[in-house]
């Protein structure tokens, strides 16, 4: 059991940022994202102690994702950010810049959060937390060109919707 708690915690310290951030960008709230992310890797953890997992990323991905449905499914919310939870924004910039940057960022997010579930996936596992397209394809289950295909796709699809909110 130790060299177990050992192993699963080496998998929590890789991917408790990624999967916190993945779930953030999904619900638009730190809390509902930290409660989330705890219930995540409580479930990886209690399969994790059944049996190995050969791909702790994707499985913890999935868990994430899941999840994310599940909320959305019981509150029936619709997604709305808040400029107020901006993770992303740094406080050395001055006023202008960071208001800038922050009306930019919703507008990024909402364009995002228009678009379908798997394409939302695909560009923040890409773009954001830096996935390889090999593993996301090893995590959806496709060809590695399929799923260059699908980021393609993903990214003119967010053009598209970032042209709408401009018009």
């Amino acid at each position: 059991m130790p060299n177990l708690k050992k192993a699963f915690s080496k998998i929590y310290d890789q991917y408790i940022e990624k999967i916190y951030r993945f779930i953030f960008l999904k619900v638009n709230s730190k809390e509902i994202a930290e409660d989330l992310t705890a219930e995540t890797f409580l479930k990886c953890w209690e399969a994790f102690k059944e049996k190995e997992i050969e791909n702790p990323q994707a499985f913890l991905y999935q868990i994430a994702k899941n999840l994310v449905v599940d909320h959305y499914r019981q509150k029936e919310k619709l997604q709305t950010v808040s400029l107020e939870n901006n993770p992303l924004s740094d406080p050395r910039q001055d006023l202008q810049e960071t208001s800038h940057l922050n009306l930019e960022m919703e507008r990024v997010r909402t364009a995002l959060s228009n678009l379908k579930d798997e394409y939302q996936d695909v560009l923040i596992w890409y773009y954001l937390e830096g996935i390889p397209v090999r593993k996301i394809a090893k995590m959806l289950d496709k060809t590695e060109s399929a799923t260059r295909v699908l980021i393609h796709r993903a990214l003119n699809s967010l053009r598209e919707e970032l042209k709408i909110q401009k018009v």
